[in-house]
Order: structure tokens, then sequence, then C-alpha cells
């Protein structure tokens, strides 16, 4: 067996860590992607190598030789102006073609088991698939029983183009000795130097197999690690999969963005059973044309809102998340009474106010005036649930104090929010937070709003919000929602029902499980072993290690997924 690594490209989409660095030797979980590769066909026994240079071709070169591999160089010097299919060409036009060949590109990550399928003895052609995943681009298959039946190179990928059933490539093959030298290498020759030397060599694979003259096997890599690094965003994506001290930190500063990573996230709540699938096909639908076109100004959005949320518009602003609200409380004044612990950006909002604390649970007598007093209810990280009763007849107590009211979890709690009862006894001292992203399970649309029946106060902070406040997926979104008001109320019930046999099974492991009002829950361990850290590392399980804000042990905020996952989590603390 013989093998070509085409590692020619100048890297455009890797700019600009490859400015001054072939992407190849670019260092992930203690090697580089180059050496990878070396190591795992050394591995295998390969010895006949072929490297096809072109961008700064001496550093590679330079890397072999530190590595003392032999290895054969191909030099494709018109590597600015062709693409792989000439580098592909130039190699196998230099080769002796006495084996077969296992072709890789140099920008992939794999562990030396996704080499498998290539060795096993069986002859005929063979290309290393995964099924398509969102993020991953380049040229796609269609297989039926193990044979692909059709190459979809990027530029056949047109708008509607569905990927629901498409396999990725991994840019890994195995050719036969024979099919490489009377088929493959001369129409590769022709095509590159007299048609197009701008193509991709999968445009000739992909002629060959829609002639169906010629089979390629298709091997699923199911279960195995790999990753094709084109550009900055895959290599970060990359470094998560490849080395797991890097996982934690990489989530606890990114605060989301998690679709580029294998993980399994209990550390960021959201409804789980929302949106329906019916909305998601709805949503996909339009995407076209909502990523074209502008949003509405404020006033739309606030009723578009005030129609979901059965309240006056003149008594709503449309937020571009919740957290839009933090810089423009300060006309609420201060320093305020907060809760402890309670959201972070409550206490970046007033850094300077008192605490009452919850221990799980709230003393209600411990809360008195002095400046807006804020009630997070259900409160994360603990899941303590005021009585809204007692919120308005606190607020009604005090008319000459401000009352903030957080209620972005309340739909899973079994108190009435507090908005309701404002809207049939109305409090012009009380304003009203909510984040949508929890309840309706859409954090990426960034929905929320502020609710007051001080019309003063919600225009002065309408004044400070731009004209286009969200984006037009999630007024869209918006508008779905009224067609959607029954399986709203299902799912959360359906959640509440979930939460309790999570609470349950978590018992049985760790024992003390503080159950709550929202849609996650709170579990204490008496020993402090890293288990976070452990869950992320070994099983690709993102929690909330919110320990530091309470004493002894580990506490952990864990949100509440979809029963299957739910029970991933619980085996994995076992």
């Amino acid at each position: 067996m013989q093998a070509i690594i085409l590692a020619a490209g100048l890297g455009r989409r890797m700019r600009p860590i490859s400015d001054d660095l072939h992407k190849s030797l670019v260092a992930v979980a203690g090697t580089t992607i180059l050496g990878r590769t070396l190591d795992a066909l050394s591995a295998r026994g390969v010895r006949d190598i072929t490297i096809v240079t072109g961008y700064r071709a001496a550093d590679i070169r330079a890397f072999v030789a530190a590595r003392g591999i032999p290895v054969e160089f191909v030099h494709n010097d018109r590597f600015l102006v062709t693409n792989n299919i000439v580098s592909l060409a130039l190699a196998l036009d230099a080769v002796t073609l006495d084996t077969d060949v296992v072709l890789v590109e140099c920008d992939l990550l794999f562990d030396p088991a996704v080499l498998d399928p290539l060795f096993d003895g069986r002859p005929g052609n063979i290309a290393l698939v995964d099924r398509w995943r969102p993020g991953m681009d380049g040229t796609v298959v269609s297989v039926d029983d193990g044979v692909i039946t059709h190459v979809w190179p990027p530029h056949l990928q047109g708008e509607t183009f569905d990927f629901a059933d498409k396999y990725k490539t991994l840019n890994v093959y195995r050719f036969d000795r024979d099919f490489c030298r009377d088929i493959f290498r001369p129409l590769l020759s022709s095509y590159a130097n007299f048609v197009d030397g701008d193509a991709f060599y999968e445009l000739v694979l992909g002629m060959l197999v829609n002639m169906k003259r010629h089979t390629i096997r298709a091997e699923v890599v199911d279960g195995t690690r790999w990753a094709e690094v084109d550009d900055p965003n895959d290599l970060a994506a990359a470094r998560f999969t490849f080395d797991p001290t890097a996982r934690k930190p990489l989530l606890d500063n990114a605060f989301g963005g998690l679709w580029n990573y294998d993980v399994l996230d209990f550390a960021f709540m959201r409804n789980a059973h929302f949106p329906t699938a019916s909305m998601m096909a709805t949503m996909r639908q339009a995407l076209p044309d909502l990523v074209r076109s502008y949003g509405s100004a404020q006033p739309v959005l606030n009723e578009k809102l005030a129609w979901f949320a059965g309240c006056s518009p003149q008594r709503v602003q449309v937020l571009h998340g919740a957290s839009q609200i933090f810089p423009l409380l300060e006309q609420t004044g201060g320093p305020g009474l907060i809760p402890h612990p309670t959201f972070g950006e409550w206490n970046r909002a007033f850094p300077h106010a008192a605490t009452y604390a919850d221990a799980p649970g709230i003393d209600l007598q411990t809360i008195t005036g002095g400046g807006p007093v804020v009630f997070v209810n259900p409160n994360s990280p603990t899941g303590t649930t005021v009585p809204t009763s007692f919120v308005h007849d606190f607020a009604a107590r005090n008319p000459g104090l401000t009352v903030i009211v957080d209620e972005s979890f309340i739909d899973f709690s079994d108190e009435e929010p507090v908005q309701s009862l404002l809207e049939r006894e109305p409090l012009r001292n009380v304003v009203v937070v909510r984040s949508l992203s929890k309840s309706l399970g859409v954090p990426g649309l960034r929905l929320g709003y502020v609710y007051s029946c001080d019309e003063s106060l919600v225009n002065g902070i309408g004044s400070r919000l731009p004209v286009w406040n969200l984006s037009s997926p999630a007024e869209f979104f918006l508008e779905l929602l009224l067609k959607y008001r029954r399986e709203l109320d299902e799912s959360f019930r359906r959640t509440i029902a979930d939460r309790a046999d999570f609470a349950a099974d978590l018992k049985d492991v760790v024992g003390t499980v503080y159950e709550g009002g929202g849609n996650f829950l709170l579990v204490h361990m008496d020993r402090d072993d890293g288990v976070a850290d452990r869950l992320l590392a070994e099983h690709r399980i993102y929690v909330k290690d919110v320990s530091d804000r309470f004493g002894g042990g580990t506490w952990l905020r864990i949100g509440v997924r979809l029963p299957d996952e739910n029970a991933l989590l619980v085996r994995a603390l076992q």
C-alpha cells in the first residue's frame, strides 16, 4: 500500500493563521495535523508516502525531515492558480502504481482507527464518509447499500439542496491499483490539463460514479473521531474533540456557540420540547426570504409580542434577548436589593446592591426596601420560587419602591406570572423582565421583553432601543407562536414531568437535589472531585458548576433535557 498526501493549498480559509504557518503544521493536542497523519500511516506499515507541496513547501520538507520519515515530494508550482485536481494528477503521474493508493488531504485530523476499513483486505475502491451535519462543507455523496451512487461537489449544492440523507466525504480514499492506473489517472490528467485546472478531483470521481461505470464503496466512520480543519472555527472544534483538557475552558469562555462542538449541553437551559418539528420546518422554508429582509420597527414588534403575551402593547418593549435590558435599568435607581446567589447579570446591573439569601429557600421577612428590589422568580441557580401573590402584595405595600421581577422561568413553575396579575390589578412600580429563550427553546433567536404599567418608563426604554431591534427570523418566530399555543402549553407540562423524573433518578446517585420551579435542577454533592470537568472530558457532557456561589462540596446546575438525554447524564454520574 502507498499513500498520497495533498498539501499544496494556500489555506485561504485558515487565514490569518495560515499567513505564517502551513495549516497542516498547526498544533492540536500535542502534535500537528500532518504529524498525526504520518504517524497513522506508519502505524499501518505504509512506508511509500508521497506528499504534494505548494504553499510553504520548505516548511513541509523541514518538518518531515525532522521526523526522519522517508517521504517523496512532488511540487505543484501552480498551486496559486490551480486546485487539488492538479495536485493529485501530478502525484499519480509521479508514483509507480504497483500497489493500491491511500489518498489523504492534509487538513484532516483523525484517530488511527478511522483508517481500519482501508486495510481490511477487501478489494476495490473505498471512500470514508460520515453522516452530514451542520457545519460540514465540501463534497457530499448519496449512498445506497454501501455504495456511493451520486457525488455532489459544492457548486452543485444549490439553495434547495437537501442534506438530510447525504454523507460527507472525509477526503480519505483507497483506490485500487488498476483503477488508478487505467481509469482515474488518465482521466484526471486530461481534465486537469485540458479542461479545468481549478476544479476538485471529486468532480472526476463524480463523473465516474454518475455514469455507473465504476464502484466506490462507502465506509461510514461512525463513532470514531475525525475533523476537517478548513478555517479557525474548524480548528477550535478540532481542539475540543481531540484535547479533552481544553474543553471546559473553551466552553466556559464562549458562553454559547455550542453547535460547533460535539457536546451534550446541560449548562444552558432551554425548553427541550419546543419548538415543534412543524415550526422548525416552517422556519427552514422561510429562512431564505427572512435573511434577505429587514425586520419591522419597534411598535410593530411590540404589538406582535403583546398578542402572544396577552397584554397591552403600550406596556411592553421587545428586547433582543432579556440581557439587553440590564444597561437600561440604571434609570430605576440603586443600589437595590437582589437575591444571592442569582443570575450574574443582576450582580453586574446592581454591583453595589445589598442581598437577601437564597439558601436554597428564601426567608421572605428579609426582603425590605432601600432601592429597587429584584425578585428572580424562579431564581437561578436554586430554582426557588416566591409566591406571585407575595410579590404583588409587596409592591402594593411599597408604592414608592421599584420592584423588578425576572420571570424567565415562571412557565415551569406552579405560579401565575405576576405580569398576568398586573393586567388585572395594575401597579406602576413593577417592572417585569422576561427572557423567552428558556421557555420557547430558541436562545439563538434572542427574544425577550420588558413590561410595566408605567408607560412613561416603557417609552423611555423604547427611546433607547435601535430601529431594528430583532432579526427577521426572530420576528417571524413571534408570528408563528400564535398558531402553537396549545403545543407550547403541552411542552411546559412535559418539561415539569421530565424534571420530576430526572430529580428522582439523580437523587439515587448524588443524594441532594433541589427541584425548584425552573427547567433545571440544583445538585449538591459533599465531595469535591472536579466532577464537572470529568463529565466533559470523559463523556462530553457539559454542566454548570456553581460551587463558588455556595459553601462546601460540589454544586451543579443541570438543565432538563429530553428523557433519553437525562438518562445519559445519570449513567455518566453513576
